[in-house]
């Protein structure tokens, strides 16, 4: 049984969902954070908290050390500056699992890359140019990932929800953070999401 997780980008909106769910589902997990005030106190105590920052090789290999899960859930909260951070990251992410033997990896990336760039709003322009880059280094890993593009991510309770491979379902412009959350953990115990780009978004109100 997968039973360890640890989480990247755990403390944020989607993040903190879904470490809960991974919590309800039953697994071990563990998050990496540079900060522990930045926990919340809702699940605190359930969690093993490992001190580290995504773009130092040596904390992220000491993170995945004795996982079976790897779940990144990376980002810049409301920075959109040029950043590297979370495809380094990624690299850095995917080198320890190498070298754990490890395959299985869910993460969060952005709708945004089923546009063509020119399409992509201004502002988001940046985060997006580091998403791609973090999805050229999955598709370049051989590893077991699942690659999720949500649209934009809303506080909103969880519902019905549609997914497509290599494409945006397009029905609606959101899914809730509690049904992506619980699809990052979800997601890596079906084998037919193994290293596929999967868009997702909430089914609309009949």
């Amino acid at each position: 049984m997968m039973s360890k997780i640890v989480v990247f980008g755990g403390t944020g909106m989607t993040g903190q969902c879904a470490v809960k769910y991974a919590l309800e589902k039953g697994l071990t997990v563990r998050l990496m954070v540079r900060d522990e005030a930045t926990v919340p106190d809702n699940f605190k105590n359930q969690v093993e908290l490992v001190k580290g920052d995504v773009i130092n090789s040596d904390d992220v290999a000491n993170a995945i050390k004795g996982q079976d899960l790897v779940c990144v859930v990376l980002g810049t909260r409301n920075d959109l500056k040029p950043t590297t951070m979370m495809s380094t990251g990624m690299q850095n992410v995917v080198e320890a699992m190498k070298a754990e033997h490890l395959a299985k990896v869910s993460v969060c990336l952005s709708s945004f890359l089923f546009f063509a760039p020119e399409q992509v709003p201004k502002m988001f322009a940046h985060l997006n140019a580091d998403h791609k880059r973090m999805l050229d280094v999955l598709k370049a890993s051989d590893l077991e990932y699942r690659a999720i593009f949500p649209p934009h991510i809303a506080d909103e309770p969880s519902s019905e929800f549609v997914i497509e491979y290599d494409k945006s379902p397009g029905l609606t412009r959101e899914i809730s953070k509690f049904d992506l959350g619980k699809f990052l953990i979800e997601s890596l115990f079906e084998e037919k999401h193994a290293a596929k780009v999967i868009g997702l978004c909430t089914k609309p109100k009949a």
